[in-house]
Order: C-alpha cells, then sequence, then structure tokens
C-alpha cells in the first residue's frame, strides 16, 4: 500500500516539477514497501541511495529556477532544501554504518516533510513562476 497517493492537490501547475515529484513520492513509497516487506539492508540502502540522490538532483533543478526568475523566497527556501539534505544525509550515513534503520518514524518524517514542503513552499514557488509564464 502506497504511503503517499499523488493527487491534484500535490500539483504544482508546472510539468517538470510535478514529474520530479511523482518520482519522489514514487522512491518514498518503494524505500515504504521494501521496509514493510522486511527486505534486507542491501536493498534499502540502494533504495535510500536514489532518494537521496534524486532529491539533491530535485533540489539543484528548483533551485535553477529560482535563480533563472529571480525568486524573492529565494533564501529560505534553500534553506529548507540545506536542511533536508543534511538530515537525509545524515540518517544514509547512519544507516550505512549500521546505526540506523529504516523504520516506520522515518517514512512518516520522509511523508510528511515532503508532502508539506509541496503543499506550502513549491506551490508558492510555483505561483510565483505561473504569473511569469512558467508551466
Amino acid at each position: 500500500m502506497a504511503l503517499i497517493t499523488w493527487s491534484n492537490m500535490l500539483s504544482t501547475g508546472i510539468g517538470e516539477q510535478d514529474i520530479q515529484h511523482k518520482k519522489l513520492i514514487d522512491l518514498i513509497n518503494q524505500l515504504n514497501d521494501a521496509m514493510q516487506a522486511g527486505k534486507g539492508a542491501d536493498v534499502l540502502g540502494k533504495v535510500l541511495s536514489e532518494l537521496v540522490n534524486y532529491t539533491v538532483y530535485h533540489f539543484g533543478y528548483e533551485e535553477k529556477l529560482m535563480a533563472q526568475y529571480k525568486y524573492e523566497d529565494t533564501p529560505a527556501h534553500k534553506a529548507e532544501h540545506a536542511k533536508f539534505v543534511q538530515t537525509a544525509g545524515d540518517f544514509k550515513k547512519k544507516f550505512d554504518s549500521g546505526t540506523a534503520v529504516v523504520s516506520v518514524e522515518i517514512m512518516n518524517f520522509l511523508r510528511d516533510w515532503l508532502t508539506n514542503h509541496i503543499m506550502k513552499t513549491d506551490k508558492r514557488l510555483a505561483q510565483s513562476l505561473n504569473k511569469l509564464g512558467v508551466k
């Protein structure tokens, strides 16, 4: 069962951003499925690595848009990205060293962080970009 289900409520109206958000949701759901199925650390580690790497890629995409269109809330938005990357990176290091496991709490954190970030921060960005004709 999916931890996060894509809906139009999560759509920002910016095509590439929505595609990337769907990919992040898919990766979180894959990680959750692997955890629920009791998959080994190698499978969990592979999905976790892909999630962390794709998140960095996605944030880079958004930050390029912010720079290109001189988005006024860029510093705050980038700070949210940086904090998440730090948290995810720290967790990945702990997981790799065997001092942390993928748990329901971690999955709930990922779900809540992503959906809140999309619904608030990314939608504000999208509204600003939509006014400039970005779709």
